[in-house]
């Protein structure tokens, strides 16, 4: 991406294959500097190129929400909530088209999903899209990732959906595969959001919740080590960490060895590096 090379670009992605896979892939181009103003010129010189437009549209929403920063509605100026806006409707054109275009397109219809939300289109528009990509891609870890951020209160839904979606994609999905995760991810936004002592991650239930989440992907032996490796075992040692039970959390450190990401310690931490540190220090210690 840095060289400007479409060709080798397009090549990567597509020869990826598996949804998940690309959407790490189209992130990882949405991150690189001046891909905004490269995917313009590609996507202007190849109207029909579908993939250049869905990594066009990705980018416009991940520079969108680098404008809108990731704080509460409230905290946010009205002149970032315009220059947010529209970057996210500029991507939902390019969108629109693709999707009619190729229904099946994985990556187009998780950024329509993302778009919704930050467009303020509601939970049910939300969700008719998630159902038109799990027609054709049922286990879309990531898809069903971005709903769940649209389930939590914090965008206007409940817990007991956000808990709810994540536990019936997990029931669902095959064991060693990654919508599990979404068991731990909602128990991560629940106990970040947590409204005084009203939340117990160390409770019966969310234990056990974790502990089957555990099972069905990192301790299952068709889990695979693909991109989401590091984070899925960080989720879990940031869980158990401030579960305050170290020696679970020590298990996934070890695995980690000398890696990790800051998500998903940047959900709760300012500083994500010290906090890993801190904590893997205090598990290996004690577990």
């Amino acid at each position: 991406m840095t060289g400007r090379d479409w060709a080798t670009v397009r090549a990567y992605v597509g020869e990826l294959g598996e949804p998940d896979l690309q959407a790490v892939a189209a992130k990882t181009v949405a991150e690189t500097p001046g891909a905004e103003e490269f995917l313009v010129g590609v996507s202007g010189r190849d109207k029909g190129d579908v993939l250049a437009r869905t990594l066009l549209a990705g980018t416009l929403v991940h520079v969108g929400w680098g404008i809108r920063t990731g704080a509460r509605a409230k905290d946010v100026s009205a002149d970032r909530f315009t220059r947010f806006f529209g970057y996210l409707r500029r991507a939902e054109r390019l969108l629109i088209d693709v999707c009619a275009e190729d229904p099946a397109n994985a990556l187009a219809w998780l950024h329509r999903i993302t778009t919704a939300r930050g467009l303020q289109l509601g939970a049910s528009e939300a969700r008719r899209r998630y159902e038109r990509v799990a027609e054709h891609h049922p286990h879309f870890y990531s898809a069903q990732s971005q709903l769940l951020q649209q389930l939590c209160p914090k965008w206007s839904g409940t817990w007991q959906e956000a808990h709810g979606f994540a536990n019936e994609c997990a029931a669902a999905a095959p064991p060693g595969s990654l919508s599990p995760l979404l068991v731990a991810e909602a128990h991560l936004e629940h106990y970040a959001d947590r409204d005084g002592p009203s939340y117990d991650l160390t409770g019966p239930a969310a234990q056990r919740e974790l502990t089957e989440a555990v099972h069905r992907t990192v301790m299952h032996d068709g889990f695979r080590a693909d991109f989401h490796w590091i984070y899925a075992h960080g989720l879990f040692a940031c869980l158990y960490s401030v579960a305050e039970d170290p020696q679970k959390a020590a298990w996934h450190f070890r695995q980690l060895g000398n890696r990790g990401s800051e998500a998903p310690w940047d959900r709760l931490y300012g500083d994500p590096v010290a906090a890993y540190t801190r904590q893997r220090r205090a598990a290996l210690g004690r577990g």
